[in-house]
């Protein structure tokens, strides 16, 4: 693993942050620095980012998960998604991700979870996916996890 340290963001991270999250193509609404962690290298650049979303229906998410290509693989993801676990420790926590990356959240204690056992607001979110996206890939298709 690289040399990094990992902190709550402060608000003069959040160009880095907003342009990570658009640079992996992933959900950029709810975007609020506070909420954030960021992994940073020793000169200061930010080299990953992550979020626990509180959600309208009470529902808490591990959200916004992001590593710059150069970065990946070298434990950066773990590091921040074990941090927010930590930092969150009222359970259950939820996510949504690509099925192909089951695996990955399982070796935090993530399972994935039927449309029914989902709060209100994942269960919006997986039936828009399914009509948007019926004809995908089963490991594209979105799965929502949660850690009890």
């Amino acid at each position: 693993m690289v040399d990094l340290i990992v902190r709550a963001a402060s608000k003069e991270d959040f160009t880095a942050i907003r342009s990570l999250i658009h640079t992996v193509q992933i959900n950029p609404i709810g975007l609020d620095w506070r909420r954030f962690q960021v992994a940073m290298s020793p000169q200061g650049i930010l080299l990953g980012c992550g979020q626990i979303k509180l959600h309208s229906d009470g529902s808490k998410e591990l959200a916004s998960i992001a590593v710059q290509e150069s970065e990946r693989g070298k434990g950066i993801a773990r590091l921040i998604i074990t941090t927010l676990i930590k930092l969150e420790p009222e359970r259950p926590l939820y996510l949504m991700c690509r099925a192909r990356l089951n695996s990955f959240y399982d070796k935090f204690g993530f399972k994935a979870i039927r449309p029914e056992d989902m709060p209100p607001y994942f269960k919006r979110i997986s039936r828009v996916e399914r009509l948007l996206n019926s004809s995908s890939r089963a490991e594209d298709r979105l799965v929502v996890m949660r850690l009890d």
